[in-house]
């Protein structure tokens, strides 16, 4: 498994040699959104947009807008840009995106099962990569909100917003950023049910991930797992640092808090 998540200038190097668009950098067709209004199919992608004052936590709405022109090198719309950060993770990245970033890279997205398994580095039955203390004596251990949430991240771990990457300690198998700073995607489709289905049965080995996407809560959209949580995870909303949990996301959607990191299969004689 790769380090850290895939950055600015790796991924740069991939559009550069290939010539790829993402999916946020490409006009939207009536074909696939019957229902939107024409001045709506604009490319872009989702930002998040704190609220100028306290709001209740029930509708993620309040935070989040579709910004034209954002995308990977327009982090935060057309008025921004990637440069100073090609150290930083790549972001409105949708699944697709990623997978064809590995398949260039000779690599693929990691199942569920095998980025659980690579973020516990060697530890068992701890809520976090790295113990479970989240501060632990003081020092934070990964890029996270601090402050009151959605209004204002205080960077009390030193970062507001995203960071760079290897900006906290690694865990005990040498992976970067594991928890915290962007959401990764991985190659199951999701399903709320997945590990349910399999509870009580024999032990399973690296599972797959099901056949097909169903999210409850919008059946008729096909997700993606996503995995680690992200710079905007605290425990006033979402605390998705913690191990064993999970997220989930439209497969055709990026936003400016997901990213990806690849695996490559050893060869074998």
């Amino acid at each position: 498994m790769d380090e850290t998540e895939v950055t600015n200038a790796q991924f740069e190097a991939f559009t550069k040699a290939t010539g790829y668009k993402t999916i946020a950098e490409t006009t939207p067709t009536k074909e696939e959104f019957p229902d939107a209004l024409p001045e709506m199919l604009v490319a872009g992608s989702v930002v998040f947009t704190p609220p100028a004052s306290a709001v209740k936590l029930d509708n993620y709405f309040q935070w989040w807008n579709y910004v034209k022109g954002a995308n990977w090198r327009h982090p935060e719309g057309p008025n921004s840009s990637i440069k100073g950060r090609e150290n930083y993770p790549v972001v409105h990245i949708a699944w697709e995106d990623a997978v064809a970033y590995a398949a260039w890279a000779g690599k693929r997205l990691p199942t569920e099962a095998e980025w659980e398994f690579a973020a516990r580095g060697g530890l068992s039955a701890q809520k976090f990569a790295w113990g479970n203390t989240f501060i632990p004596n003081g020092k934070h251990m990964t890029n996270t909100f601090q402050g009151q949430f959605p209004i204002e991240d205080k960077g009390e771990d030193g970062f507001k917003g995203m960071a760079p990457v290897k900006q906290f300690p690694k865990n005990g198998y040498g992976l970067y950023d594991i928890s915290g700073n962007v959401w990764e995607w991985c190659s199951d489709w999701y399903r709320n049910d997945y590990f349910e289905t399999m509870s009580g049965k024999e032990t399973v080995k690296n599972p797959q991930g099901p056949k097909e996407s169903h999210d409850p809560a919008e059946p008729g959209v096909q997700k993606k797992v996503h995995k680690g949580g992200s710079y905007l995870c605290t425990d006033q909303y979402c605390s998705r640092y913690v191990m064993g949990t999970r997220g989930k996301g439209d497969w055709r959607t990026g936003t400016n808090h997901v990213g990806f990191r690849c695996v490559k299969d050893r060869k074998t004689k």
